[in-house]
């Protein structure tokens, strides 16, 4: 199933998709799905429609369905800010298409992905690297399988309910919401999540099946990421999906977050959400100041600032005061500084525009007790014990009197801890960032983080993990790895990587690996027999030259076939041989030291003899018989194409142009195979004989000939001529005559030809120029036009004709062009036309004659 729609997509700005359930009765679930899109308002496109989406096995990638789906309902959200203390404040405003659809699926251990896609998002994307462009999206939602949730296929998705419309202001605080619902009651956890790029490549398509999972994420670039999209100073809540910070500068930015739904604390399925969040370069007046400030690190010195840049901001007032109330400090300065002299709690206030447009006012605590400094070690960090996680905070003033750990387990949210020195057991390896928050006796808190991985054991490499010995044989088993090696059952060097062995019957030799107490472990089967058993394929014919597979099977774990130099590599069970002649191909098994040896015999038959003959070349439309040989007892030509007659080993051909005739002879001695030759025939284009334009010479006046279209040429009659056998030879007649007439034969390399002819009218008198008095252009081929002839002329400078009002109708420099009677296109009347001609005579000398003409119809 397939559509296509030729439009761009670069209006698109996010989208994600849920589903409900519910039983059919029949075995099969019913999902109701909504896929939503977002486009920006007033972009002049419309939402694809039809549209396309896919469902795919979540594990195997395999494709269980794509279905044509129809757009059901659009509209539009906006916000409309009437806040005189927001400038420059941009208009947020989406149109929302709705894809209603309905998905009939049968339970699945595995689980289901629901895939669609858009070709293009909007361009210029901040937080993407630079130079990339109308880059695709892919939205999904997963179904759990039984194998992660038993009631897996009852599953209603968590569905995103957050508030779109909200104004972000480049560098100012925000707060955004994806907070989502959860018909089932599961437990949800959001998180920052990589956004996919397009599924399926196109150009220009916007309606295509999506491709399978995995889906390959977004170029993102300029210090940014998916876990950190809006930079590092914008965070998720992980249990309300409220985002919260400070905004980077201005422009449009991917986010996407997927919200986990956890059931008895394992995650079962992912739900995505992506938009596009304009952050616009507007400011909002505010006194705008941190919840508390902390001087508890390695400083007593504040530069205090207003967090809200607002241009309508005209006054400021600060006022810094003590414990008891005391004022220390003020300042109308924007960004005052001060140096605490002691340490202790402050509280400073601020207040804005006092009797101006948009006051406000702030205050905030200030905490002053420095050399307070959060860190931690981590030990043991096995998949099969718990990690040690060891407090190393230290503190100047007070003492440090709690702790709050964050395992960086996501798939459950009972990963934290309040003990100082805690320990934490991961279900499964990999990276996992761990969060320390520390606090003291005076209110400081702090935050430190960093990255563990969780090994899941020291890996062992096997060098096999099946093998075959003969019995009595000793084996040595080979693995290899850091740490200490126990085998079992017991073997010569149980605690060696790789031990002897010498078992009497099967058996499965078990290798743990233990590395600073995390534990690795493998096996090998050692199977054993007392004989090699040993099967080749018949005795064979084959073509002489040929190459071809001989194939033996059985228990062996070593062959050797002869004689060697026949073979690519004659250690195979099956390796590829060139037949050199006929004979017998040995071979022998071996297990260990038991052995076993065969032989098939090889009849080796020559190919037919097939022989095309010479390549050639004829004249086109031509005839020529091909000559070929043969043994074989039939043979074939190919192409049909010009061939008169096939099935005989000498047919006559008449190709149209250049061909080449393959022969094909079979025989019955044995070689199944043809034999093949070929011949090509090159077919000479037809020879275009030319000896130049009639003309006119006077007696005495030499004449170039020129002829053209082959390589060899011969005039006849030779009279006058300087040689009649090149293709330029110089007439020169001094005898009167009336006219001649000169034949050219024209030869190509084949010793084709064609003729031509040229007709020389001689005057017996000097260089002139002549001009019919009459001409009569009616259009029935006999004088129909008015023009020169041209007697021992070498250069013909203008001939012009002008009509009784002196207007010139006609003009032309080149000979035996001449005028049909119109003036731009249109028929002149019957009467006299005044000529006049210039010219040039071979001798140099210029000839110039006037005089008339008369038009008759």
């Amino acid at each position: 199933m397939l559509a296509s729609t030729m439009a761009s997509a670069d209006h698109i700005t996010g989208g994600q998709m849920y589903y409900k359930v519910s039983d059919d009765g029949a075995g099969l679930f019913r999902y109701d799905v909504t896929w939503m899109l977002y486009m920006r308002c007033n972009s002049g496109r419309t939402f694809i429609n039809p549209n396309l989406v896919a469902v795919y096995n979540k594990r195997t990638g395999a494709k269980i369905t794509d279905t044509t789906i129809s757009l059901s309902e659009t509209k539009r959200i906006e916000l409309n800010n009437s806040n005189p203390c927001i400038s420059n404040a941009p208009e947020v405003c989406y149109d929302v298409g709705f894809y209603n659809f309905s998905l009939l699926l049968p339970p699945s251990p595995d689980g289901y992905v629901i895939v669609g896609q858009v070709v293009f998002r909007i361009n210029s994307i901040r937080n993407f690297s630079p130079g990339y462009s109308n880059i695709g999206a892919t939205y999904t939602a997963e179904i759990p399988g039984t194998n992660v949730a038993p009631n897996g296929h009852l599953n209603n998705s968590a569905q995103f309910t957050g508030n779109d419309l909200v104004i972000v202001c480049a560098n100012e605080p925000f707060t955004y919401s994806f907070a989502a619902t959860d018909k089932d009651g599961d437990e949800l956890s959001y998180t920052f999540c990589e956004a996919y790029r397009q599924a399926t490549e196109t150009t220009g398509i916007t309606a295509a099946i999506p491709g399978p999972p995995p889906y390959n994420h977004v170029p993102y670039g300029n210090g940014f990421s998916g876990e950190f999209p809006l930079g590092g100073n914008v965070k998720i809540d992980p249990k309300t999906g409220i985002i919260t910070g400070i905004a980077p500068a201005s422009g449009i930015y991917v986010v996407t977050v997927c919200v986990n739904e956890i059931r008895n604390n394992r995650v079962i399925a992912t739900q995505r959400k992506e938009l596009q969040i304009n952050v616009a370069a507007c400011t909002i007046t505010a006194a705008r100041l941190p919840a508390e400030i902390q001087l508890c690190q390695n400083t007593t010195s504040i530069t205090f600032t207003n967090q809200s840049t607002s241009a309508l901001i005209g006054s400021y007032s600060w006022e810094l005061a003590n414990r008891s109330g005391q004022t220390i400090f003020s300042s109308v300065a924007p960004t005052p500084q001060f140096n605490f002299a002691d340490t202790g709690l402050y509280r400073m206030k601020l207040a804005i525009n006092r009797g101006q447009t948009c006051p406000d006012s702030a205050t905030t605590l200030i905490r002053v007790y420095p050399g307070f400094k959060p860190d931690f070690t981590a030990n043991g960090n096995c998949l099969q014990r718990p990690t040690i996680f060891a407090d190393a905070t230290t503190t100047r003033y007070g003492t440090v009197n709690g702790w709050y750990w964050d395992f960086g387990e996501l798939t459950t949210r009972a990963d934290t801890s309040r003990l100082q020195n805690p320990s934490y057991t991961y279900p499964s390896p990999g990276s996992r960032q761990i969060v320390l928050t520390a606090y003291n006796s005076n209110g400081c808190t702090d935050t430190v983080s960093q990255f563990v991985t969780i090994n899941p054991g020291q890996p062992i490499a096997m060098a096999y993990r099946d093998t075959l010995i003969c019995l009595n044989d000793t084996l040595r088993l080979r693995a290899s790895g850091t740490g200490n090696f126990d085998w079992k059952p017991a073997a010569l060097g149980t605690n060696s990587p790789t031990p002897l062995v010498q078992p009497l019957t099967t058996t499965t030799y078990t290798v743990t690996l233990e590395n600073d107490g995390c534990i690795s472990t493998d096996s090998v089967r050692v199977r054993v027999t007392d004989q090699v058993n040993l099967q080749l394929q018949r005795d064979t014919t084959i073509c002489l030259g040929d190459s071809t597979i001989v194939r033996a099977s059985g228990n062996a774990t070593r062959y050797a076939w002869q004689p060697a130099t026949w073979f690519n590599n004659n250690g195979l069970a099956s390796p590829t041989v060139l037949v050199r002649g006929s004979g017998r191909l040995f071979v022998s098994a071996t297990i260990g030291n038991c052995s076993a040896t065969d032989s098939i015999s090889v009849t080796a038959i020559p190919y037919p003899i097939a022989e095309a003959g010479n390549d050639t070349t004829i004249c086109s439309g031509s005839r020529i018989q091909l000559n070929g040989q043969s043994d074989g007892y039939s043979v074939k030509w190919s192409p049909a194409t010009g061939l008169l007659g096939n099935g005989i080993i000498n047919p006559a051909v008449q190709p149209p142009t250049t061909i080449t005739y393959t022969l094909t002879a079979l025989d019955n001695r044995g070689c199944p195979k043809p034999a093949f030759d070929s011949v090509t025939i090159t077919v000479l284009p037809r020879v275009r004989a030319f000896a130049g334009r009639d003309t006119s010479i006077v007696l005495g006046q030499p004449l170039q000939l020129a002829a053209t279209g082959g390589l060899r040429y011969q005039w006849i009659p030779a009279t006058g001529l300087s040689d009649a056998n090149i293709a330029n030879p110089v007439a020169n007649h001094t005898n009167p005559a009336d006219r001649i007439q000169y034949k050219v034969m024209v030869y190509n390399e084949a010793g084709c030809a064609d003729s031509a002819y040229v007709n020389v009218r001689i005057f017996n008198g000097a260089p002139t120029v002549y001009v019919p008095t009459a001409f009569t252009p009616n259009a029935d081929g006999k004088n129909d036009v008015l023009r020169p002839i041209l007697a021992g002329i070498q250069e013909l400078g203008q001939f012009a004709i002008f009509n009784r009002l002196g207007q010139m109708v006609f003009t032309t420099s080149q000979q035996g062009f001449g005028w049909d009677g119109r003036l731009n296109g249109v028929l002149q009347p019957n009467g006299a036309f005044v000529w006049m001609v210039k010219a040039l005579d071979y001798k140099g000398n210029h000839i110039v004659k006037k005089g008339t003409a008369v038009l008759i119809r």
